[in-house]
Protein backbone atom coordinates (compact mmCIF):
# COMPACT_ATOMS: atom_id res chain seq x y z
CA UNK A 1 0.00 0.00 0.00
CA UNK A 2 1.64 3.34 -1.10
CA UNK A 3 2.07 5.69 2.19
CA UNK A 4 0.56 9.55 1.86
CA UNK A 5 4.18 10.53 0.80
CA UNK A 6 4.79 7.87 -2.27
CA UNK A 7 1.19 8.29 -3.14
CA UNK A 8 2.09 12.44 -3.24
CA UNK A 9 4.80 11.76 -5.24
CA UNK A 10 3.14 9.29 -7.75
CA UNK A 11 0.92 12.21 -8.63
CA UNK A 12 3.87 14.39 -10.14
CA UNK A 13 3.03 15.29 -13.72
CA UNK A 14 6.00 14.18 -15.74
CA UNK A 15 7.91 15.89 -18.72
CA UNK A 16 8.76 14.39 -22.10
CA UNK A 17 11.96 13.00 -20.52
CA UNK A 18 10.04 10.90 -18.20
CA UNK A 19 11.26 13.03 -14.86
CA UNK A 20 8.54 14.23 -12.06
CA UNK A 21 8.40 17.96 -11.84
CA UNK A 22 8.44 18.88 -8.51
CA UNK A 23 6.71 21.83 -8.58
CA UNK A 24 3.78 23.92 -5.93
CA UNK A 25 0.83 22.45 -6.29
CA UNK A 26 -2.83 23.91 -5.71
CA UNK A 27 -4.04 23.97 -1.83
CA UNK A 28 -1.02 21.94 -1.14
CA UNK A 29 -0.92 22.17 3.08
CA UNK A 30 2.18 20.65 3.67
CA UNK A 31 5.81 20.44 2.85
CA UNK A 32 6.40 19.05 -0.84
CA UNK A 33 7.34 15.61 -1.02
CA UNK A 34 10.74 15.51 0.30
CA UNK A 35 13.52 14.72 -2.53
CA UNK A 36 17.21 14.48 -0.54
CA UNK A 37 18.37 13.80 3.07
CA UNK A 38 17.93 17.28 4.55
CA UNK A 39 14.31 17.42 3.22
CA UNK A 40 13.56 13.90 4.58
CA UNK A 41 15.16 15.00 8.02
CA UNK A 42 13.27 17.87 7.99
CA UNK A 43 10.29 16.80 7.12
CA UNK A 44 10.28 13.80 9.98
CA UNK A 45 11.55 16.64 12.64
CA UNK A 46 8.18 18.61 11.59
CA UNK A 47 6.02 15.77 11.91
CA UNK A 48 7.43 14.59 15.41
CA UNK A 49 7.53 18.15 16.96
CA UNK A 50 4.34 18.57 15.74
CA UNK A 51 2.61 15.60 17.41
CA UNK A 52 4.82 16.69 20.96
CA UNK A 53 2.91 20.03 20.52
CA UNK A 54 -0.76 18.51 19.76
CA UNK A 55 -0.36 16.06 23.15
CA UNK A 56 0.55 19.54 24.87
CA UNK A 57 -2.27 21.40 23.79
CA UNK A 58 -4.49 18.09 23.96
CA UNK A 59 -3.56 18.07 28.31
CA UNK A 60 -3.77 21.71 28.39
CA UNK A 61 -7.13 21.65 26.85
CA UNK A 62 -8.21 18.65 29.43
CA UNK A 63 -6.85 19.77 32.56
CA UNK A 64 -8.79 23.38 31.56
CA UNK A 65 -12.19 21.26 31.03
CA UNK A 66 -11.29 19.37 34.43
CA UNK A 67 -10.73 22.55 36.03
CA UNK A 68 -13.94 24.42 34.59
CA UNK A 69 -16.28 21.29 35.51
CA UNK A 70 -14.85 20.63 39.11
CA UNK A 71 -14.26 23.64 40.39
CA UNK A 72 -17.33 25.85 39.08
CA UNK A 73 -18.35 28.60 41.36
CA UNK A 74 -22.00 26.80 41.96
CA UNK A 75 -19.41 23.84 43.63
CA UNK A 76 -17.43 26.24 45.45
CA UNK A 77 -18.80 28.85 46.70
CA UNK A 78 -16.33 29.37 48.78
CA UNK A 79 -12.77 29.91 46.78
CA UNK A 80 -9.56 27.65 48.01
CA UNK A 81 -7.04 29.38 49.76
CA UNK A 82 -4.42 26.63 47.95
CA UNK A 83 -1.47 28.37 47.11
CA UNK A 84 0.99 26.05 46.47
CA UNK A 85 0.89 22.12 45.08
CA UNK A 86 4.77 20.77 45.28
CA UNK A 87 4.05 17.91 42.94
CA UNK A 88 2.63 20.01 40.29
CA UNK A 89 4.88 22.57 40.77
CA UNK A 90 7.65 19.77 40.00
CA UNK A 91 6.10 17.97 37.41
CA UNK A 92 5.23 21.65 35.40
CA UNK A 93 9.46 22.25 35.38
CA UNK A 94 10.43 18.55 34.94
CA UNK A 95 8.38 17.90 32.43
CA UNK A 96 8.14 20.78 29.99
CA UNK A 97 12.20 20.40 30.44
CA UNK A 98 12.39 17.16 29.45
CA UNK A 99 10.29 17.62 25.88
CA UNK A 100 12.86 19.95 25.31
CA UNK A 101 15.61 17.58 25.79
CA UNK A 102 13.64 15.15 23.88
CA UNK A 103 13.20 18.26 20.69
CA UNK A 104 17.00 19.24 21.31
CA UNK A 105 18.53 15.96 20.50
CA UNK A 106 17.13 15.13 17.15
CA UNK A 107 17.38 19.14 16.37
CA UNK A 108 21.16 18.88 17.27
CA UNK A 109 21.92 15.80 15.13
CA UNK A 110 19.82 17.64 12.00
CA UNK A 111 21.96 20.39 12.68
CA UNK A 112 25.12 18.63 12.46
CA UNK A 113 24.05 16.46 9.32
CA UNK A 114 23.44 19.82 7.53
CA UNK A 115 26.68 20.87 8.27
CA UNK A 116 28.44 18.54 7.26
CA UNK A 117 30.09 19.39 3.81
CA UNK A 118 32.46 16.20 3.46
CA UNK A 119 32.69 13.53 0.36
CA UNK A 120 31.15 16.35 -2.30
CA UNK A 121 31.19 15.57 -5.65
CA UNK A 122 30.97 18.87 -6.77
CA UNK A 123 30.90 22.55 -5.65
CA UNK A 124 28.28 25.29 -7.16
CA UNK A 125 28.81 28.80 -6.82
CA UNK A 126 25.35 30.53 -6.39
CA UNK A 127 25.57 34.71 -7.13
CA UNK A 128 22.17 36.43 -6.39
CA UNK A 129 21.59 39.83 -8.60
CA UNK A 130 18.68 42.08 -9.06
CA UNK A 131 16.63 40.26 -9.92
CA UNK A 132 19.01 36.69 -11.49
CA UNK A 133 20.78 34.02 -10.35
CA UNK A 134 24.03 33.23 -11.83
CA UNK A 135 25.57 29.72 -11.53
CA UNK A 136 29.35 29.22 -11.53
CA UNK A 137 30.47 25.73 -11.72
CA UNK A 138 33.75 25.46 -9.52
CA UNK A 139 35.86 22.79 -11.29
CA UNK A 140 34.55 23.35 -14.49
CA UNK A 141 36.21 25.96 -16.23
CA UNK A 142 34.44 28.17 -17.87
CA UNK A 143 31.02 27.36 -16.87
CA UNK A 144 29.65 30.17 -15.53
CA UNK A 145 26.01 31.47 -16.87
CA UNK A 146 23.08 33.56 -15.20
CA UNK A 147 19.28 31.97 -15.28
CA UNK A 148 16.47 34.74 -16.19
CA UNK A 149 12.65 33.63 -15.43
CA UNK A 150 10.61 33.28 -18.73
CA UNK A 151 8.25 36.03 -19.36
CA UNK A 152 5.20 35.17 -19.48
CA UNK A 153 4.85 35.87 -23.20
CA UNK A 154 7.38 34.26 -23.86
CA UNK A 155 6.86 30.77 -22.49
CA UNK A 156 6.74 27.77 -24.74
CA UNK A 157 4.29 24.85 -24.19
CA UNK A 158 4.69 23.08 -20.69
CA UNK A 159 6.72 25.80 -18.91
CA UNK A 160 5.56 27.35 -15.91
CA UNK A 161 4.77 30.72 -15.05
CA UNK A 162 6.90 32.47 -12.92
CA UNK A 163 8.33 29.33 -11.62
CA UNK A 164 10.28 28.41 -15.53
CA UNK A 165 13.82 29.59 -16.23
CA UNK A 166 15.95 29.97 -19.86
CA UNK A 167 19.19 28.34 -18.47
CA UNK A 168 18.17 25.99 -15.27
CA UNK A 169 21.03 24.69 -13.32
CA UNK A 170 21.84 21.45 -14.40
CA UNK A 171 23.09 18.88 -11.18
CA UNK A 172 23.83 14.64 -11.38
CA UNK A 173 21.09 13.28 -9.22
CA UNK A 174 22.54 11.02 -6.24
CA UNK A 175 25.72 12.98 -5.83
CA UNK A 176 26.45 15.31 -3.02
CA UNK A 177 26.45 18.97 -4.33
CA UNK A 178 27.43 22.21 -1.88
CA UNK A 179 26.60 25.02 -2.92
CA UNK A 180 28.33 28.15 -1.94
CA UNK A 181 25.62 30.98 -1.70
CA UNK A 182 26.35 35.08 -2.05
CA UNK A 183 24.85 37.99 -3.29
CA UNK A 184 26.09 40.86 -5.53
CA UNK A 185 23.89 43.59 -3.97
CA UNK A 186 21.21 42.96 -1.80
CA UNK A 187 20.15 40.06 0.79
CA UNK A 188 18.75 37.55 -1.76
CA UNK A 189 17.52 33.88 -0.51
CA UNK A 190 17.99 30.58 -2.01
CA UNK A 191 15.61 28.21 -1.29
CA UNK A 192 14.31 24.86 -3.08
CA UNK A 193 11.85 23.21 -0.44
CA UNK A 194 11.51 19.86 -2.00
CA UNK A 195 15.03 19.62 -1.51
CA UNK A 196 15.39 20.98 1.97
CA UNK A 197 17.57 23.94 0.23
CA UNK A 198 17.62 27.26 2.30
CA UNK A 199 19.74 29.66 2.49
CA UNK A 200 20.57 33.40 2.73
CA UNK A 201 22.38 35.19 -0.36
CA UNK A 202 24.53 38.08 1.46
CA UNK A 203 26.55 40.23 -0.21
CA UNK A 204 30.10 39.87 1.04
CA UNK A 205 29.76 36.54 2.24
CA UNK A 206 29.57 32.93 1.48
CA UNK A 207 27.34 30.91 3.19
CA UNK A 208 27.20 27.17 2.07
CA UNK A 209 24.36 24.68 1.73
CA UNK A 210 24.41 20.92 0.59
CA UNK A 211 22.13 18.63 -1.25
CA UNK A 212 22.18 15.07 -2.91
CA UNK A 213 19.01 14.80 -5.06
CA UNK A 214 17.01 10.77 -5.04
CA UNK A 215 15.94 11.03 -8.30
CA UNK A 216 16.24 12.54 -12.01
CA UNK A 217 14.04 15.21 -11.93
CA UNK A 218 12.87 19.05 -11.96
CA UNK A 219 12.86 20.62 -8.76
CA UNK A 220 11.42 24.22 -8.75
CA UNK A 221 12.30 27.39 -6.27
CA UNK A 222 12.55 30.63 -5.61
CA UNK A 223 14.63 33.31 -3.45
CA UNK A 224 11.96 34.00 -0.17
CA UNK A 225 13.52 37.27 0.93
CA UNK A 226 11.80 40.22 -0.31
CA UNK A 227 14.43 41.68 -2.83
CA UNK A 228 13.36 44.34 -4.39
CA UNK A 229 10.63 45.32 -7.04
CA UNK A 230 10.99 42.46 -9.27
CA UNK A 231 11.67 39.83 -6.30
CA UNK A 232 9.17 37.82 -7.96
CA UNK A 233 11.46 37.28 -10.69
CA UNK A 234 13.92 35.12 -9.34
CA UNK A 235 12.47 31.59 -9.76
CA UNK A 236 15.29 28.55 -9.42
CA UNK A 237 14.50 25.83 -11.81
CA UNK A 238 17.35 22.78 -10.67
CA UNK A 239 17.05 19.87 -13.92
CA UNK A 240 18.66 16.45 -11.93
CA UNK A 241 20.06 14.09 -14.70
CA UNK A 242 21.56 10.37 -13.90
CA UNK A 243 25.57 10.52 -13.86
CA UNK A 244 25.85 9.81 -17.11
CA UNK A 245 23.59 12.27 -18.95
CA UNK A 246 25.09 14.89 -16.24
CA UNK A 247 28.68 13.99 -16.88
CA UNK A 248 27.60 14.29 -21.01
CA UNK A 249 25.99 17.63 -20.70
CA UNK A 250 29.06 19.21 -18.50
CA UNK A 251 31.39 18.30 -21.82
CA UNK A 252 29.35 20.07 -23.80
CA UNK A 253 28.33 22.91 -21.14
CA UNK A 254 32.79 23.45 -21.42
CA UNK A 255 32.38 23.35 -24.92
CA UNK A 256 30.07 25.87 -25.12
CA UNK A 257 31.92 27.93 -22.48
CA UNK A 258 34.86 27.56 -24.91
CA UNK A 259 33.33 29.47 -27.48
CA UNK A 260 31.66 31.94 -25.15
CA UNK A 261 27.82 30.17 -25.41
CA UNK A 262 25.86 30.13 -22.38
CA UNK A 263 25.41 26.25 -22.13
CA UNK A 264 21.97 24.47 -22.55
CA UNK A 265 20.46 21.81 -21.53
CA UNK A 266 20.77 20.07 -25.24
CA UNK A 267 18.68 16.44 -26.03
CA UNK A 268 18.53 16.32 -22.06
CA UNK A 269 16.25 19.44 -21.83
CA UNK A 270 13.88 18.77 -19.43
CA UNK A 271 11.69 21.58 -19.09
CA UNK A 272 8.44 21.55 -17.13
CA UNK A 273 7.28 19.63 -20.49
CA UNK A 274 3.58 17.82 -20.34
CA UNK A 275 0.15 16.94 -22.67
CA UNK A 276 -2.17 19.82 -21.74
CA UNK A 277 -5.04 17.52 -20.59
CA UNK A 278 -3.03 15.42 -18.25
CA UNK A 279 -1.66 18.86 -16.27
CA UNK A 280 -4.95 20.38 -16.76
CA UNK A 281 -6.51 17.50 -14.65
CA UNK A 282 -3.80 16.66 -12.44
CA UNK A 283 -2.57 20.39 -11.69
CA UNK A 284 -5.79 22.71 -12.78
CA UNK A 285 -4.33 25.44 -10.45
CA UNK A 286 -0.71 25.45 -11.69
CA UNK A 287 -0.22 28.30 -14.85
CA UNK A 288 1.60 25.69 -17.29
CA UNK A 289 1.76 27.19 -21.18
CA UNK A 290 -0.31 25.58 -23.79
CA UNK A 291 1.05 22.04 -23.92
CA UNK A 292 1.16 20.97 -27.49
CA UNK A 293 4.00 18.42 -27.53
CA UNK A 294 7.69 20.40 -28.39
CA UNK A 295 10.83 19.27 -29.48
CA UNK A 296 13.76 19.00 -26.89
CA UNK A 297 16.10 20.68 -27.75
CA UNK A 298 19.30 19.55 -29.57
Amino acid sequence: MLSFRDAAAAEFVKNAAGFPIHAPRPWEWWFQPPSSPNAKAIDWMMQFVLWIMFAVVALVGVLLGIVMVRFHASRHPVPTTTTHNTVIEVLWTVVPALLLIVIFVPSLNMIYQQSNYKHRYMTVRVIGHQWFWEYDYLGAKGVDFTSYVIPPNQLKPGEIRQLSVNHPLVLPAGKKVVFQITSKDVIHSFFVPSLGVQRYAIPGQYWRQWTQIDAPGVYYGECNQICGLNHDNMPIEIVALPMKQFQAWLVEAKKDAAQGNVPKVHKYEVLAEAAAKAASLSHPGVALASAAPIAASQ
